[in-house]
């Protein structure tokens, strides 16, 4: 599959997002900025990733963190995973919040993120007044025990 890219005025120089290894599901973003931000923990700020894309009908790319900067920093993305729809034009940016006990320097082309490209299945809703059963029912969070 071929995704247009365009590389805006922050993004230049940084190259395109890539997969790391040869099955890797998601390709990293980088961050985009002139200047390193430095997030102190609670906080949160919009990142620029240095570009936009145009992904085919039918497809989302999702936006997911990176699990060493979780584990590692607390670093993580408020709306995860975030959605970037196909008829989306604009920058990909990102929403980091640092959730660790120490303040987080993002430096220009880290990689922060990652992006998963995956089909959309559209749904038709039906109401009904009833629906039909199933052996779990309406059993929810913990129904099944430890």
């Amino acid at each position: 599959m071929e995704i247009l890219v365009k590389v805006e005025p922050e993004g230049r120089g940084l190259g395109l997002p890539r997969y790391q290894t040869d099955h890797a599901a998601g390709m990293d973003l980088l961050a985009a900025v002139t200047e390193s931000i430095v997030l102190p923990p609670g906080d949160h700020c919009l990142v620029s990733t240095g570009i936009s894309v145009a992904l085919p009908d039918g497809y989302e790319a999702q936006i997911r963190p990176r699990s060493g900067l979780a584990l590692k920093h607390g670093l993580t993305l408020l709306n995860s995973p975030g959605t970037v729809d196909a008829d989306y034009r604009g920058v990909v940016s990102l929403i980091v919040v640092n959730l660790g006990k120490e303040p987080f320097s993002i430096h220009r082309g880290e990689r922060l993120a990652q992006m998963i490209v995956s089909p959309v299945a559209r749904a038709v809703l039906k109401e009904v007044d009833e629906l039909p059963p199933t052996e779990r029912g309406s059993g929810g969070f913990g129904h099944t025990g430890k």
